[in-house]
């Protein structure tokens, strides 16, 4: 699946010039958590989150620091820090240099995204305009809707094979200790695996295989020589 297949569109957005307080009032009236920052072309220049709006003058929660704290950081971030608390509109306190995709950027990726820079949405954006936005709550509802659509069903044989090719593809697995029986596709596990965790995995990739109605797990686990 890609980007398109699950972003929301079209985006609620704030400009730059959007007051703080109705930044705040959009996020309880639209039940949302965030709002991409556009300027006048439709560019996204920000996003900005109920993060943003943490530590703020209105509700005297701005961030407190001993002097000796205070002394470590530098006059910089205290700087910035006093904009986010103090700043009126949504360019003073937004985040800058939002990370974006494209529609066609694959799932996978956009959840690597989110990991790595430690964030929940990814904007999407098309031709230098903002097309949607793709949240960890949209991965999630990917995976709830998530469907086999099997016009056919694969048989007996296919399915071993499939299972026996993905198996050998993947690091941790030790096929020359593994047996697949399939019966009216019902997979039987056989065999030693070097861990708990390896079994586990193996009996995941059975019942991710397309075709795969249930799985009986015979598998016992003796560990390679030597382990500890």
């Amino acid at each position: 699946m890609k980007a398109r297949d699950v972003m929301v569109a079209p985006v609620i957005t704030v400009h730059p010039t959007t007051p703080v307080v109705e930044v705040a009032k959009l996020f309880i009236e639209r039940r949302i958590s965030a709002a991409p920052v556009v300027d006048q072309n439709g560019s996204v220049v920000g996003l900005v989150s109920e993060g943003d709006l943490l530590h703020r003058t209105e509700t005297d929660t701005e961030r407190r620091r001993s002097w000796l704290l205070s002394a470590l950081v530098s006059k910089d971030t205290l700087a910035a820090e006093y904009v986010k608390a103090h700043g009126k509109t949504a360019a003073d306190v937004m985040t800058p240099d939002v990370i974006v995709a494209g529609p066609d950027t694959p799932l996978h990726q956009i959840a690597t995204m989110m990991e790595k820079n430690a964030i929940r949405r990814v904007p999407i954006v098309e031709n230098g305009q903002l097309v949607g936005i793709v949240s960890r709550a949209n991965l999630v509802q990917a995976i709830a809707g998530a469907r086999h659509a099997l016009d056919i069903q694969p048989s007996d044989t296919a399915i071993r094979s499939k299972l026996l090719s993905h198996l050998e593809h993947q690091p941790w697995a030790e096929t020359s200790q593994l047996n697949v029986t399939v019966n009216d596709g019902v997979v039987d596990l056989w065999g030693f695996t070097t861990s708990e965790t390896e079994r586990n995995a193996v009996r995941v990739a059975a019942e991710s295989t397309i075709g795969v109605r249930g799985v009986n797990d015979h598998l016992a686990v003796r560990p390679v020589e030597g382990w500890m």
